[in-house]
């Protein structure tokens, strides 16, 4: 029929155009053959697609060889070793909550330690840690589950925390069984930006290579007021860029005179914070906060129990000092509370003990749509390329307590701690961390 239609209408333009040329019978039966060839494949071609799109079952697609797909290619973890070491203190150490009888004083610090290697020899190193009581149990529950990180692929991290999550789920989602997954954790993310052969915080994708930097040691209640003088000193001859001063115990006129010392000492403008340790009550807490603004702090830490979300956003909103709290929380929804519940201007995470890297950077996007501040408590290692990687300016705490933990160190330099180009979080362990050691075990290929 369209052989035919189009003969017609050739035919007639001949006829329209006779005047200017003439096609002969031959001439007609080829255009003829070859229009009724080009119709048939039209419509042999549109059947075809008639069909597929009628029949799904039809539809086939073409295989692609030579391709292979992630699942093929990833990388794979083949060892892991954990081990538990405890470090000491060259002098036991007090905050309120010793001068309050809830607490010993400090004498040294567990280490919970993964170290992980890949097939394709990628390592990572990452560790947790617990003060006073916790160590032992961290490790062992560490130990129960790390056998699932066998075959996985260490880029897959979220995948693997979820994994651990549910190997020990009777055990909960916070305190000691996120503790126990945070050294495994921080080790594959510390594996990853070595795989690419970056610093973390560039992986992470850093808004500043330096963090402004503020020293807790030297300002603990067990030191007398003249030494504590002598530290802040020395700590602003090393190129720190605040001091934190711990306050909190039964006499609050002591905090007072401690606190109108150092003040004096540093001047009115240089960063001064002060850390009750959450040994006030809500009065208590009002009373001081008030007493305490004339002394122009940038925060005035745990004021209230660590839990008191209430009361924390009650004296956030009476004070013109900020509020920092969040160190003792030990799960992102914790910290969800305190950031929802308006209850501080400083967030102060813990990576090690919110359970790693991955649980912290949710509160680190949490915190920053909400606008709070960030000064991440402890672990200096660890934090310094996470709050490299926050877009509000946020403070870092300088703890020298790990340093011996570790052959390579931190560079403090006018007031700021600076992101080495180190791969990874730019640490490898040192011989003392081996003298140290207590127990460990280790699963996998090179296992012995």
């Amino acid at each position: 029929m369209l052989a035919l239609s189009f003969h017609c209408a050739i035919r007639q333009k001949h006829l329209d155009c006779d005047h200017l040329y003439k096609i002969d019978s031959t001439q007609w039966c080829f255009i003829c053959i070859l229009v009724i060839y080009v119709s048939a494949n039209i419509l042999s071609n549109e059947g075809h697609a008639m069909s597929l799109s009628a029949n799904s079952d039809a539809v086939s697609y073409a295989s692609v060889t030579g391709v292979k797909t992630a699942a093929e290619t990833g990388d794979r973890i083949e060892w892991v070793k954990l081990s538990l070491a405890f470090l000491p203190l060259a002098t036991p150490v007090s905050d309120a909550k010793v001068l309050t009888g809830r607490q010993k004083p400090l004498t040294e610090v567990a280490i919970i330690i993964a170290e992980i290697r890949s097939r394709d020899g990628f390592e990572g190193v990452g560790f947790s840690y617990s003060k006073r009581a916790g160590g032992q149990g961290i490790y062992a529950h560490a130990k129960e589950i790390a056998d699932n990180l066998l075959g996985e692929d260490p880029n897959d991290i979220d995948k693997i925390y979820s994994k651990l999550l549910w190997a020990g789920a009777s055990v909960g989602r916070s305190g000691m069984a996120v503790q126990a997954i945070s050294p495994i954790d921080i080790a594959l993310w510390d594996m990853k930006a070595r795989r690419v052969g970056l610093p973390l915080a560039k992986l992470l994708g850093a808004h500043r290579d330096s963090v402004q930097c503020y020293n807790t040691s030297g300002g603990f209640l067990h030191t007398p007021l003249d030494q504590v003088l002598k530290n802040v000193a020395l700590s602003r001859e090393s190129g720190i860029g605040g001091i934190k001063l711990k306050v909190g115990q039964p006499n609050t006129a002591e905090d007072i005179r401690r606190l109108t010392a150092v003040r004096e000492a540093l001047g009115e403008d240089f960063p001064l914070m002060v850390d009750a340790n959450q040994q006030w009550d809500r009065e208590t807490a009002i009373r001081m906060g008030r007493k305490m603004e004339a002394f122009n702090l940038i925060w005035i830490e745990e004021p209230l129990d660590a839990y008191d979300v209430e009361g924390h956003a009650q004296l956030a909103a009476a004070l013109d000092t900020p509020i920092a709290t969040g160190e003792m929380l030990t799960s992102f929804r914790e910290h969800e509370q305190l950031i929802l519940g308006n209850a501080s201007d400083f967030v102060q995470p813990d990576a090690p003990r919110v359970g790693g890297i991955s649980p912290f950077l949710k509160i680190m996007d949490l915190a920053a749509k909400h606008g709070r501040k960030l000064a991440p408590h402890f672990a200096m290692e660890v934090h310094l390329h996470l709050a490299a990687a926050y877009p509000l300016e946020p403070w870092l705490e300088h703890f020298e307590w790990l340093n011996p933990l570790f052959n390579e160190q931190l560079e403090l330099r006018d007031g700021r701690m600076w992101v080495s180009d180190r791969h990874g979080l730019g640490f490898t362990l040192s011989e003392q961390a081996r003298k140290w050691t207590q127990l460990s075990c280790e699963f996998g290929k090179y296992a012995g």
